[in-house]
């Protein structure tokens, strides 16, 4: 499903780039290095927040089948990749982010069905849930709900992205919805423990992401203004 994400995603986004007057190619390759760096940081972030296990069983570590991958490493290592090669290819970095975001909601949603058929990212016991083979209980959908969701978001955006938007506006827009998205899931997920005030750190988190997209909104307004 991960793979699926991306050729969905990445042909795609050429279309959207041609249309913005973008290097096609360039984007390209520029979403294939973000997939893997987020990939990656995703792992990286889980495999921390869970050090003890994977300390004690270090094989599990490239176990990606069995899911455990963390949004907020994906966030930080695919934005700090993208920013380097968009830097690299000499192109507007809040405009270019603005092209790709959507694309990377949208990989998102299809990866989340990978979640539902693994049952990893579980949710909570409930008689009107699924019957997950690997866990023997009837749960929460919570993978097909975030799917869901994600896939809102990606038509959110990409609404937006055909309308006329200020610079770094659908990035933000991206971070404020993921983050109030995340931040209710959470409540039905029963997969993370509760770190502070009945709250996940998958939570905390995001109202971390909520404020920093606040905070860029508040710019990207006030740098129109003085225009």
């Amino acid at each position: 499903m991960l793979v699926a994400a991306f050729f969905v995603s990445s042909y795609l986004v050429r279309f959207q780039a041609k249309k913005e007057g973008f290097d096609p190619e360039k984007i390209f390759n520029l979403l294939f290095y973000v997939f893997l760096s987020g990939i990656a940081g995703s792992r990286l972030f889980y495999v921390f927040y869970n050090f003890s296990f994977y300390l004690n069983n270090p094989l599990e570590i490239i176990m990606l089948q069995r899911g455990g991958m963390a949004w907020f490493g994906g966030l930080i290592f695919g934005t700090a990749t993208a920013i380097i090669i968009i830097k690299k290819y000499k192109i507007g970095l809040l405009k270019t982010l603005d092209l790709l975001i959507p694309f990377v909601a949208l990989g998102q949603s299809i990866g989340r069905i990978g979640c539902l058929l693994n049952g990893c990212c579980f949710g909570k016991t409930s008689m009107f849930g699924i019957y997950f083979e690997n866990l023997d209980q009837v749960l929460i959908p919570t993978q097909l709900y975030s799917s869901l969701l994600l896939l809102s978001i990606f038509i959110i955006l990409r609404f937006m992205q055909d309308r006329k938007h200020l610079p770094g506006q659908i990035l933000s827009s991206y971070l404020l919805l993921y983050s109030i998205k995340r931040f209710v899931i959470e409540f039905f997920r029963d997969d993370s423990p509760k770190e502070f005030y009945g709250l996940t750190i998958f939570q905390l988190l995001s109202l971390a992401v909520f404020i920093i997209s606040l905070v860029i909104f508040k710019r990207i307004f006030r740098s129109r203004d003085k225009r």
